[in-house]
């Protein structure tokens, strides 16, 4: 019998029932799925680090803005005011668009 024990999307219980398996789940506190969702969002940077092809790194990117989502949303925070808080950011300090890649700055 494989154990897992790692945080898994809202519908896996029911497609693994759906297909005639038993699986053991519980729901997990605040904390505790602050802690399991910040290791699965390593598991996803490093499948996205893994990826071969650009198909395979899309999903892998949906998977870590879903983990990003439900975390906002763990410490109080909905989508939309996570998407004003990054929208203001970058208005202050930029985006990454134009791929500026500092070397060094001067002592002076």
């Amino acid at each position: 019998m494989p154990v897992y024990n790692k945080l898994v999307r809202d519908r896996i219980p029911m497609i693994i029932r759906n297909n005639g398996v038993e699986c053991k789940v519980r729901r997990l506190d605040a904390g505790e799925f602050e802690r399991e969702a910040r290791k699965k969002l390593t598991e996803e940077l490093n499948e996205y680090l893994e990826a071969q092809n650009a198909e395979q790194a899309i999903e892998e990117l949906a998977d870590l803005l879903e983990l990003i989502y439900c975390l906002s949303e763990n410490h109080g925070y909905t989508k939309d005011e996570l998407e004003n808080i990054r929208s203001d950011k970058a208005e202050r300090r930029g985006s990454f668009s134009e791929r500026w890649f500092l070397e060094h700055v001067s002592d002076e």
